[in-house]
């Protein structure tokens, strides 16, 4: 059975954080809060040298917090995608999916097979798609499996995830910033991306 090389460490929430809570390095907050297309952003950064490792694929029983972000009942399937978005040759990004059934017909049955390609490109290429609020969380890293360049010195990597609505149905989307990440400023996209 796949493992996730993530599980979150506490509660996904809003910001701003409580004083006594911990708090993202400041480099990162610019991109935990961006809106816009992270894969468009990535792209950028790396002058192009970008590309996507999926790690796994399969009909899952989503984590309880999946099931309450997107409304689902506790023992639905859902597509569940988790990919490691390289820039530069470097693991950048981990990003898990979780894309409910009803989620996957019709004109976004395409989400099911969508090989090596990332799908921030595809969504954000969408008219009409909307984003829910972006939640943060440190994410605590799964040290049975054995990929390097995943995390620092603590094990920790922080993340964030919003609910997308394609066509009016919700799926959920988490990303965590992993240590080979250290950008020099906010996210850019260029005008030809």
């Amino acid at each position: 059975m796949h493992q996730s090389p993530f599980v979150p460490a506490g509660d996904w929430r809003g910001q701003p954080f409580g004083p006594a809570q911990p708090q993202p390095p400041q480099y990162l907050l610019p991109w935990l809060a961006y809106t816009g297309s992270l894969t468009a952003a990535l792209k950028h950064l790396s002058g192009g040298d970008f590309s996507v490792q999926v790690l796994g694929q399969s009909w899952q029983l989503p984590r309880p917090e999946e099931c309450h972000a997107l409304h689902l009942k506790r023992r639905s399937r859902a597509l569940v995608r988790e990919v490691l978005l390289l820039g530069c040759g470097q693991p950048w990004v981990y990003a898990r999916s979780v894309l409910p059934l009803r989620s996957l017909q019709g004109k976004s049955r395409n989400l099911r097979s969508l090989d090596n390609r990332p799908l921030g490109e595809l969504l954000f290429s969408e008219p009409g798609i909307r984003r829910g609020e972006i939640e943060l969380n440190q994410l605590r890293r799964n040290t049975d499996l054995q990929l390097k360049g995943l995390c620092d010195k603590d094990n920790c990597a922080w993340g964030r995830r919003s609910t997308f609505w394609l066509r009016d149905k919700p799926l959920l989307v988490a990303e965590a910033f992993l240590s080979h990440f250290r950008p020099e400023g906010p996210p850019i996209v260029s005008n030809n991306q």
